[in-house]
């Protein structure tokens, strides 16, 4: 196996945030699910955006997120990710680029736009996304270049790609290019109604060896074996993968491998303003840490130290050095 030219590449869904302060009556005024991520089609989108407050407009798109929180604790980081080649895309290659992240996907010229995200932010915290994909469904296996996966140390890989039928195709090639170069394929499950619609597959993915590491939430990893057993689904979890970590809100991540489950505490916050982010930070933490070797407890504390500084203000990009941040209470950078 060559050395790695990154230590975590990252394929999802390039989107575009825009985020707005809302109460739980705008929910209920457009039939919307809170907490879930519903896909709409453009005209949707026009009647979201309509009757939308004062929004703040920022790059973003899951494992987007994830990777900028990878290269900014220091690591080598790339996304792959279609946006078009329109005044939206253009500012969305230049913010991940300028987060020195490696983004070379070709722009479509033609199809339909950037792909976007309407988060609505209620006053507990919780997001609610309705997401027009756009450009961002394009994605093919066309768009996987063999010597950029081959050069990752970790490939990772965001449960919304398996939405649009290419991308699912892109995705299941770079799973095969990592896993012929010897490294190491991670997926978030993304959306306990993104794992709802996709259960038997996502099982697949995990029994056949098309991903090694697993990223999930309680109410992600409950769908995903259809109880509301958390022990249960835990050791089942353990069971069908290499490597699982899950995340539990105010009660930290606990860690599963075949060695053994490993209990981690969530970082202290003064108060949670928006949760949009939290598990692409605490996933971005994690790996940087797994990249680094420093141990399950370890690249744990760095996942919840991340995702506890994304949740305290709007926006799922960091606003404070995490680098800096994790010198400061200790943790290996």
């Amino acid at each position: 196996m060559s050395s790695a030219k990154y230590d975590v590449l990252g394929i999802g869904n390039a989107l575009f945030d825009i985020l707005v302060r809302v109460d739980d009556s705008f929910l209920t005024g457009h039939g919307m699910t809170k907490g879930a991520m519903a896909l709409i089609d453009e005209a949707q989108a026009a009647a979201i955006y309509k009757d939308m407050g004062p929004a703040i407009e920022v790059s973003g798109g899951s494992a987007a997120n994830t990777i900028v929180g990878v290269a900014q604790l220091g690591a080598r980081a790339a996304y792959v990710g279609k946006i078009k080649n329109d005044q939206i895309g253009e500012l969305y290659a230049h913010d991940i680029r300028s987060a020195n992240v490696a983004f070379g996907t070709k722009a479509a010229n033609d199809g339909p736009a950037t792909g976007c995200s309407y988060i609505l932010v209620t006053p507990d915290g919780e997001r609610t996304m309705n997401t027009y994909l756009g450009a961002a469904q394009m994605l093919s296996a066309s768009d996987i270049e063999e010597d950029e996966i081959a050069a990752a140390s970790i490939v990772y890989l965001e449960g919304y790609l398996w939405d649009p039928k290419d991308a699912k195709e892109a995705f299941v090639k770079a799973s095969q290019i990592a896993h012929t170069n010897g490294r190491k394929v991670a997926l978030t499950l993304s959306d306990a109604f993104c794992v709802g619609r996709y259960r038997d597959e996502f099982l697949g993915l995990m029994r056949n060896n098309t991903v090694d590491l697993i990223f999930a939430n309680e109410a992600e990893l409950q769908s995903l074996y259809d109880t509301k057993d958390f022990d249960a689904a835990l050791a089942r979890l353990r069971s069908d993968v290499t490597l699982g970590v899950v995340t539990r809100s105010e009660k930290g991540c606990v860690v599963v491998a075949r060695e053994g489950v490993t209990a981690v505490p969530a970082s202290p916050v003064k108060s949670v303003v928006d949760t949009t982010g939290a598990g692409d930070l605490f996933a971005a933490g994690f790996l940087f840490g797994l990249v680094r070797n420093v141990g399950y407890e370890q690249a744990g504390r760095l996942g919840a130290l991340a995702a506890a500084e994304v949740i305290q203000h709007i926006g799922a990009r960091p606003q404070t050095s995490l680098k800096e941040l994790a010198q400061q209470h200790g943790l290996p950078v």
